[in-house]
């Protein structure tokens, strides 16, 4: 499993800027994001699809079940409610 490229997180660009409008996590590089100092969020594609790593969680995020689940987990971060970092 490799780590996605720019062209397989263009593939993802709608779940990306929902991650990013939750406003939790900070983007240091595209698709890469963080929580405080710490990695937190990154993506991978392989065969199989497109996943998302997620503190010690893989998740298939190419499917919308699995995209859903990735949001409730960033937004739990915020309490459930949306703020800005």
């Amino acid at each position: 499993m490799r780590h996605a490229r720019p062209e397989d997180l263009d593939r993802i660009e709608p779940l990306l800027a929902e991650v990013r409008a939750l406003g939790v996590l900070k983007e240091k590089t595209r698709g890469c994001f963080y929580l405080k100092s710490k990695g937190f969020l990154h993506f991978h594609e392989d065969p199989k699809g497109m996943f998302a790593d997620i503190e010690d969680d893989r998740i298939q995020v190419d499917d919308p079940e699995g995209a859903a689940q990735l949001l409730a987990r960033v937004a739990a971060l915020a309490g459930g409610g949306r703020r800005r970092a």
